[in-house]
This record gives structure tokens, sequence and C-alpha cells, in this order.
């Protein structure tokens, strides 16, 4: 059992303030590849909560392959996103604030598939107009780093 598991045990579905990584992976064309979530039934970027002993970086590239079987030579560090607005509820309940440090994955090798239970499907999306179904949450961040200015 993880250690997110093993918290929720004691506080229920109280906040948690939870850190961890999101990994975006773009394309030759641009496209930024993202993956329908499990948990929400909408598109989302790569990521997810560090573990313990872990660096943000270790966990950007687990995570990565965790959720779709790729592997990257590299991180490149975008920026940090933390405060009030990153805040998040679950569908199931579970409420966290969120300290997500931002990477683009970099010399990425492999073919994106889905690679666990947290992903039902992955597709690269242009960014340059709006995503279908993309997550409220995952829309705001991605706009407040910077890479959705148009729509």
């Amino acid at each position: 059992m993880g250690y997110i598991s093993e918290l929720r045990k004691v506080v229920g579905t109280k906040p948690l303030l939870l850190v961890g990584a999101c990994v975006l992976v773009f394309n030759e064309a641009g496209h930024l590849l993202l993956q329908k979530r499990a948990d929400t039934l909408d598109w989302g970027t790569i990521g997810g909560a560090m573990e313990l002993g872990e660096s943000m970086e270790e966990a950007a590239h687990r995570e990565l392959y965790e959720e779709t079987g790729l592997r990257a030579g590299g991180m490149k560090f975008v920026t940090l996103l933390s405060g009030s607005d990153m805040y998040f509820q679950y569908p199931h309940g579970d409420e966290v604030y969120n300290v997500m440090a931002v990477y683009e994955a970099l010399d990425v090798t492999g073919t994106p598939v889905v690679n666990d239970h947290e992903g039902l499907e992955v597709k690269y999306f242009a960014l340059d107009e709006p995503i279908p179904e993309l997550n409220p949450f995952n829309e705001k961040y991605l706009r407040k780093a910077g890479y959705i200015q148009k729509w």
C-alpha cells in the first residue's frame, strides 16, 4: 500500500498537501500527450504524487513510464505550481492541495500506451485550439504554466 493510501486511512477525505510532478510530452508537431483518466473520464496530463524518498525528477520519470510506457533521456524543469488554486477534489471525495513541479520530457523513447489502471487511452492534442473534455484542473495549470494562451 502506498504512502497516500496510508495517510488516507488516518485523515479520510480531508485535504492533504501533496507534492508531485506533471510531465509534458510533445511530439514532433508540438502536440501534447494526454491520457483519458479512469477516475474523471476526461483528458489529463501525465504525472502524479511523489513517493517517500523520491526526488521530483525521479517521480516525473516514474510517472511517465507507469502511465505511458515511455522513457525520457532527461527532464526540463518548467515551473513549480502551488497555492489555493491548486486545490482539487477527486470524484470519490478525496481533497488535495497540490505542489506540482512541471517538467517537459526530453529525448523521449518508446510508443505511448496505457500502461496502468489510471488511464483508459493516450493521445496527442494540439494546444492552439480547445481540447474536448480536458480536465478543468489540468486546463488551469496548463494556463498557469503558460502552455495555453489563445482559447
